[in-house]
């Protein structure tokens, strides 16, 4: 086992698993983190333990926690529509505070770990337009995890990794493909039911399907 770690960010969808496949390739030892965060569907959860499984995380660890508590998101708090076409501005399938959550968890475990890469497979290209997917936010955050952490402060510092960050959604799925991520694995529908089928009508079916069109490959999403 390669003694370079990194924790990684699995939610099972698409993107997160395309990460965990390019850190492999880079000769990481890979600890992968999933929430159990009260979103409308645990087919993401079933999802993300399949390709931990299939990629060969070291462990995969999954974090309850109660975003559903403070609501607010179509995806946390059933009494709001997941929307079936383009909205403007800032969605509201944008769940407040979620990628800081998951990433402090993660920071965390990686600091237990030993480990000093921490990815995320946030993008700003083709996404929703979530404001904690942006660039800023990624290097804000690398600042505050070495002020903040006991490892940071000793000088063994934090790399928050966001490798699609610039990628197109076709770049993501060709990348995808040539580190050996089976897709058919992935669930990225916003309203997925019990058995990871998709509805085929949100923002993450449009731009999952839009990606898989545009790299020329055949999209293995099981539609309900």
């Amino acid at each position: 086992m390669s003694d370079k770690k990194a924790v990684i960010l699995l939610s099972g969808g698409l993107d997160s698993a395309t990460v965990v496949a390019m850190a492999r390739a880079e000769g990481y030892a890979c600890y992968t983190m999933s929430f159990d965060y009260g979103q409308r569907h645990r087919a993401e959860l079933d999802a993300a333990a399949r390709v931990a499984r299939d990629l060969g995380a070291i462990e995969h660890k999954v974090i309850g926690l109660s975003l559903d508590g403070i609501g607010g998101s179509a995806l946390t708090d059933s009494s709001i529509d997941v929307p079936e076409a383009p909205t403007e501005g800032i969605p509201v399938t944008y769940v407040p505070a979620r990628n800081t959550v998951f990433l402090s968890l993660a920071l965390g475990w990686a600091e237990v770990l030993g480990a000093r890469d921490i990815f995320i497979g946030v993008n700003a290209v083709d996404y929703s337009g979530y404001p904690d997917c942006r660039p800023e936010f990624v290097e804000a955050f690398e600042r505050m995890a070495n002020l903040a952490t006991k490892a940071g402060v000793e000088g063994q510092g934090f790399s928050i990794r966001a490798p699609l960050q610039n990628l197109s959604k076709a770049d993501i799925v060709r990348a995808g493909v040539a580190h050996g991520v089976d897709y058919s694995l992935t669930v990225s529908c916003y309203q997925a039911d019990s058995a990871g089928q998709a509805c085929g009508k949100c923002d993450s079916c449009r731009l999952r399907a839009e990606g898989f069109a545009a790299a020329g490959l055949a999209d293995p999403t099981r539609y309900a």
